[in-house]
């Protein structure tokens, strides 16, 4: 069986990321209401109740708001960090014991491998992933003010990524939000634009590289189709072809992204 990878939402209005194998089913972020979630599994011809675990980036609640129902109301084991989880604990109720997984660093699922790495934001100590099967790797990296070495090198190599492209830096200092709030969008512990996920891809992706999606798009502060075609124009400024050659997509906040397979 292929390895498949759904975005159930990504966004400010909430993160979910679905992946699944023969053995395993895991949830990257639960940040919709449990309800929501378990309608878009459906919605995808899946099932909620096959959920094996929920891995949790940081404690913002657009990434953490229907864990602990989920967790609840399906026995689901969740697994943060040990900051994350003393930042966390207060919003996401009573979970039992025995589902409150520390993580340090890595673990296995099933026939998932899934590891950690660190990414730069304004959380207790916020993480991306990198999840292999087999013999592929699909890397998740939202949420991210700054690339550092540590990224570049933890998502080198990956068959699948999920890469934000939040906003687009001219709309955001023209833009609505105050000035607290735009410092903080184009600071290092922030997000990254367009341009900074035009600039990572074009230093992760090798021949190998099947899919690219881009993620946690900003309502206000981005456009899909500028998002979309600033990131394919860098990559084709640095000679990696675009459909065809790369299959390079987008992710929704207000719905579930297709089913891709790896």
């Amino acid at each position: 069986m292929k390895l498949k990878f759904c975005s159930l939402s990504s966004g400010s209005s909430g993160n979910c990321q679905y992946i699944k194998t023969e053995n395993a089913t895991i949830l990257v972020d639960a940040g919709m209401s449990g309800k929501k979630i378990q309608e878009e599994i459906s919605n995808i011809g899946e099932d909620p109740k096959n959920i094996d675990a929920i891995f949790i980036t940081h404690e913002h609640s657009d990434h953490i708001l229907g864990a602990g129902v989920l967790s609840r109301r399906l026995n689901i084991p969740i697994y943060a960090n040990e900051e994350t989880w003393e930042a966390m604990t207060q919003y996401i109720g009573k979970i039992k014991p025995e589902n409150i997984k520390v993580l340090y660093d890595s673990t296995q699922i099933g026939d998932l491998f899934i590891q950690s790495f660190d990414i730069s934001h304004d959380a207790a100590h916020p993480v991306g992933y990198n999840i292999f099967y087999a013999n592929k790797k699909l890397s998740l990296v939202t949420d991210t003010g700054c690339v550092n070495e540590t990224i570049i090198n933890s998502i080198l190599d990956s068959d699948l990524l999920l890469i934000e492209s939040n906003h687009d830096e001219d709309m955001v200092i023209i833009g609505p939000y105050p000035w607290h709030l735009k410092k903080r969008v184009l600071g290092e512990f922030g997000h990254m634009s367009n341009d900074m996920a035009g600039n990572l891809l074009s230093k992760v992706i090798k021949k190998g590289t099947e899919i690219v999606l881009l993620g946690h798009l900003s309502k206000e502060n981005n456009f899909p189709q500028l998002a979309y075609k600033t990131v394919e124009s860098i990559l084709k400024e640095n000679s990696i072809e675009v459909n065809p050659g790369v299959c390079l997509d987008l992710t929704y906040r207000d719905r579930a992204s297709k089913v891709y397979e790896v």
